[in-house]
């Protein structure tokens, strides 16, 4: 009856529905879901959140905002829920307490794209398959012994890198060009059995511009990967004839690679070379998860830009500092001419013993990460930090360079200052989160002993063989310090040098 009289009388409908409606409201906010205590957060715009804060040095954007609203701050990124880390503290609660459920990538679309729909170990989302590709990184690709059984080539890439820095004397050399050259070819010849600098392959091939492209395209700021239900945005901006040219050229260079290694009349060399250890595990009946000849390739690009990038912008960094800091590079230098003596090559078995140029590597990792912002990793379950509530799915961004750079963590911050680390346990193999050029947790970077040994013996045997001055009528401050912002981060102008040869 009462019923009837409603729906006779429209006022009364109309009251009746409002009050339902405010009652649904009321009991939405009471019985429903507890309302989130989000980490500060700063103003947004509509549609597009906090995109207009990132600019175009994300990492240096984030730290000044860090600065302002705290070391854990929840940016909307488009259509994204994203938490930004910039403290030691903060990154220890991400990387080692909730390690587990932070554990996974999101689908960012240039990973898809370039690494065979993320099967890479680097962008794979938390699953089986990436803790058995995991696995086989870490047991058969990059163990410490096999790491040790590629030693020769270390030796001899850096007897050529030697001799290529020496030809250039008394003129100019491009150092970032001969260092380009030193990292692509140790990669090279361990991952692809053979290198690619001599007649004129490396150009040929376009290395540096396929390396170039593919740390751009893999920022992880593109404006397209902020808004996934709207893919047409990557066609609008180009970046998808720019993925698919890269991913292009890089594949016909692996298929070659594949194609080489599978021919029975190949020459092998004394010790196998990465892509011969993933076929033989591709061909193994008994892996756990057998690998496609597109994941083989996925695992190798990986080892291929990453391992050479990095060790590149970590020497070439490494220098210019040593050019801007003459105490530093004189103590340096002295140091390893005091151990190695009057023989001309640096050996492996030298290295332990230079505490201080272990001291100016930790330094360039402090100051120049070659990744500014680890990996995004996406969190799979809710987790609270720092007192914060941090939904499923949301994106977590670690600023390593932010945290390097931490007034809490480091003294000077801003100083070249390796003696900082003389007599510290700090160490930047994810145990100290104050220095995370790696990452840490589940997902650091399984490289760390190959990249370490690569680059320790290159400086060392730079410093012991020559001595640096830049070129006449050029001081520190002419030097253009200005960067790429990538995946990874390199100075965009060449490193000029004078080199005046130690042994005749």
């Amino acid at each position: 009856m009462a019923l009837l009289q409603l729906l006779k009388e429209p006022s009364l409908l109309l009251a009746f529905s409002f009050l339902i409606l405010l009652l649904k409201l009321f009991f939405k906010d009471k019985s429903g879901k507890r309302k989130l205590k989000l980490p500060p957060s700063p103003p947004k715009l509509p549609v597009i959140g906090n995109l207009h804060q990132l600019r175009n040095k994300p990492h240096i954007s984030l730290c000044g905002l860090a600065e302002k609203y705290g070391p854990l701050i929840y940016l909307q990124l488009g259509e994204v829920p994203t938490v930004v880390v910039s403290s030691a503290r903060v990154a220890k609660e991400v990387l080692k307490t909730h390690d587990l459920a932070l554990s996974s990538r999101p689908q960012i679309f240039s990973a898809k794209h370039l690494f065979y729909n993320c099967t890479d170990v680097a962008f794979s989302p938390y699953s089986a398959y990436w803790r058995h590709i995991r696995k086989i990184c870490i047991l058969e690709l990059l163990s410490a012994k096999r790491v040790q059984s590629y030693s020769h080539v270390r030796e001899e890439e850096v007897a050529r890198l030697v001799c290529r820095v020496a030809e250039s004397y008394p003129g100019t050399t491009n150092l970032s060009k001969i260092l380009g050259l030193y990292a692509n070819d140790v990669l090279c010849r361990v991952a692809f059995g053979r290198g690619f600098s001599e007649g004129g392959d490396y150009d040929r091939h376009g290395f540096q511009k396929m390396l170039e492209e593919y740390q751009e395209l893999l920022g992880g700021f593109s404006i397209g990967d902020f808004f996934p239900s709207m893919e047409f945005i990557h066609s609008l901006t180009g970046m998808k004839s720019r993925l698919q040219e890269t991913f292009r050229r890089f594949d016909e260079l692996f298929d070659q690679m594949v194609t080489d290694h599978l021919n029975p009349n190949r020459e092998k060399e004394k010790h196998k070379d990465l892509v011969d250890v993933l076929l033989d595990i591709q061909k193994s009946e008994s892996a756990e998860i057998p690998l496609t000849m597109d994941n083989v390739k996925a695992i190798i690009l990986d080892m291929f830009a990453a391992g050479t990038d990095t060790t590149f912008i970590t020497l070439d960094w490494g220098m210019a500092e040593l050019l801007m800091n003459p105490k530093v590079l004189g103590r340096a230098q002295a140091e390893v001419r005091g151990v190695v003596g009057e023989r001309r090559v640096v050996l492996e078995s030298d290295l332990p013993q230079l505490d201080y140029l272990k001291a100016v590597i930790k330094e360039i990792f402090r100051l120049h990460p070659p990744a500014p912002v680890l990996l995004p990793r996406e969190s799979m379950e809710d987790v609270s930090i720092d007192g914060y509530d941090i939904p499923a799915k949301t994106r977590i961004f670690v600023n390593a360079w932010a945290i390097g750079r931490d007034p809490e963590s480091w003294e000077n911050p801003e100083t070249f200052e390796p003696e900082r680390f003389i007599g510290s346990t700090i160490d930047f193999k994810g145990q100290h989160y104050e220095l995370l050029p790696f990452g840490a947790g589940r997902r650091i970077c399984p490289a760390i002993t190959f990249g370490t040994a690569t680059t320790e013996l290159a400086l060392a045997q730079l410093l012991h063989s020559f001595d640096w001055a830049l070129p006449p009528g050029t001081t520190s401050k002419d030097l253009d310090l200005a960067e790429v912002f990538g995946i990874t981060m390199h100075r965009i102008a060449n490193l000029f040098v004078v080199a005046r040869p130690r042994f005749p």
